[in-house]
């Protein structure tokens, strides 16, 4: 069984309306919710092997964010990831080595969202751990599945939904 991660980067930063979208970086509450984030991925025991990262500021600093691993991954930014379509991210994962046992990809929405929908499925919207997927992918939220196939295969369904965390769920946060 494989572990894929989806994880959408952390708030980013508006202060600057001339600033690229590319460009932008975090912003102090992002900073803070990819902290927790990290913490609670810890915790849990989530250590991809890959990490496959959007090239833009914001999914970077997100990725640091979330160092240092207890065993480090092959980090590869890719421009491919930047804003681009569920379809597209699949494509991104049907190329993962088969000894991958654990990727993480950190992107963009709505494509990453669409990404998550798609690996669940029509037939499995209505479990628990899918309700708080459907309303929405907030920033800095993370999906865990598991993969039974290869990923070359991966496709509409291939994902059991383990558990998708948001940051406003996490203790650190709620205050």
């Amino acid at each position: 069984m494989r572990q894929l991660l989806l994880m959408r980067h952390a708030k980013s930063s508006w202060d600057d309306p001339k600033m690229p979208d590319h460009a932008r970086p975090l912003n102090a509450r992002g900073r803070q919710a990819a902290a927790a984030m990290r913490h609670a991925m810890h915790a849990l025991g989530l250590e991809p092997d890959v990490v496959l990262v959007s090239s833009a500021r914001r999914t970077l600093q997100t990725m640091e964010a979330l160092e240092p691993w207890q065993d480090t991954p092959l980090i590869e930014p890719m421009d491919g990831l930047y804003l681009v379509s569920a379809a597209q991210m699949l494509q991104v994962l049907h190329r993962v080595a088969e000894t991958a046992r654990s990727v993480l990809l950190l992107a963009h929405n709505p494509g990453l969202h669409d990404l998550a929908l798609l690996l669940v499925g029509p037939q499995a919207m209505g479990a628990p751990a899918a309700r708080n997927l459907v309303e929405g992918y907030p920033t800095g939220a993370l999906a865990e599945f598991a993969v039974a196939g290869p990923w070359r295969t991966l496709d509409e369904g291939g994902g059991h939904l383990l558990r998708f965390l948001r940051p406003r769920d996490l203790p650190e946060l709620t205050d």
